[in-house]
């Protein structure tokens, strides 16, 4: 919706209403990601995409008719490869697409959360597209961090469970179609709940151009982060040795940091893996990172021995107790890998920990709600 908002906006200030398709689910070779949508104005204008042109026309027919009758619709168009041409869907692609009427009475909330988009603040709207009791499809629910939800999906347990996993959609940057059961059951089908979520991908900024930060690099792409790899040495900060990063600067590390933080770059979603483990590029960096506001984690590799130097050194220089205390070294839990990927996979589980709040013990050996 982001795309279109403007022109969403402008008809439903002026109180006329809009059919809205947006895609909610892809399979293969769609071409338009989760979220993509397609404006129908009153005058019957067309803007925006769901499929770069593939179904536009089906779309444009459908969102007429829900338009006239009111009533929202889930739609799904694909076919095989071979024979895709003959039915517009040229990539041969699957994509559900939810076809429903926008205006003051259907969607009261829209002002606040395109305010949300607009001043990139996080916020997700979660939609009910498939029910078995039909008044439950177009409940919308708007969620946002460290406030109460918005609206309802139908349930006590349905507007639990959504939000919960709203929240994490929303952490990673993610749009998604969520599967429950009718009372929104975990682990059962009926009711399908897509999540659209307006928030830039949260950073993970790796430090240290060696073999494990590759291995970071792509835990922390798949997490859904958009990673920046920095290094000072040209000759091992180069793209094709970090394929999974997002970008890959050559840069003193510490000088970087202090850029991104003056620019506003750094946020609260901000994760910083220190892995260059010597002291004249960990030092500066770290005084730069523990002074910053609003970063979710601070790891830094090393041993023992030399985390307790690397302690003294930035004591030395003026960081106080209570910013060291932020400071995650050795960093990852304790699995016991040796590998980089393994390593990795407990660097990304620490981060996950403090993200949610988790001990990091075995679900088996602890009791209550496994989603606190």
């Amino acid at each position: 919706m982001r795309e279109v908002l403007t022109e969403l906006m402008q008809w439903y200030d002026a109180g006329e209403t809009v059919g809205v398709g947006t895609v909610v689910a892809t399979f293969r070779s769609a071409p338009r990601p989760p979220g993509a949508s397609m404006l129908v104005g009153p005058g019957g204008e067309a803007v925006g995409s769901v499929s770069g042109g593939c179904v536009e026309g089906a779309v444009y027919e459908l969102a007429g008719e829900v338009l006239e009758s009111g009533q929202s619709v889930l739609q799904r168009y694909g076919v095989s490869d071979d024979d895709a041409f003959a039915v517009g869907l040229t990539c041969g692609g699957i994509l559900d697409v939810y076809v429903e009427k926008v205006d003051k009475t259907t969607f009261p909330e829209l002002p606040a959360v395109a305010q949300d988009i607009e001043q990139d603040r996080p916020v997700a709207v979660a939609t009910v597209i498939e029910h078995p009791d039909p008044s439950w499809v177009g409940r919308r629910m708007v969620i946002r961090p460290d406030q109460q939800p918005i609206g309802r999906m139908g349930s006590d347990r349905a507007d639990s469970a959504v939000a919960d996993d709203a929240l994490g959609l929303l952490a990673s940057g993610r749009s998604a179609t969520l599967t429950y059961g009718p009372d929104g059951q975990r682990l059962e089908d009926g009711m399908r709940v897509f999540v659209s979520t307006f928030a830039p991908p949260p950073r993970m900024l790796v430090f240290g151009a060696i073999d494990f930060a590759a291995a970071v690099a792509k835990v922390g792409s798949f997490l859904g982060y958009r990673v920046t790899v920095c290094d000072a040495r040209p000759v091992f900060a180069t793209h094709s040795r970090f394929p999974d990063a997002d970008e890959v600067i050559v840069d003193w590390p510490h000088r970087y940091l202090t850029g991104e933080v003056d620019a506003g770059r750094i946020d609260g979603r901000t994760v910083i893996a220190v892995l260059t483990h010597d002291p004249k590029f960990d030092v500066p960096l770290l005084e730069v990172a523990l002074r910053a506001p609003e970063v979710a984690y601070i790891g830094a590799m090393g041993s023992r021995r030399t985390h307790e130097d690397r302690l003294t050194r930035l004591r030395e220089i003026g960081v106080a107790e209570d910013q060291l205390e932020r400071l995650s070294s050795p960093l990852g839990l304790d699995l016991g890998g040796r590998t980089p990927e393994e390593t990795a996979i407990s660097i990304a589980a620490e981060i996950i920990a403090r993200q949610w709040g988790g001990s990091g013990n075995s679900l088996g050996e602890i009791s209550g709600r496994i989603h606190a």
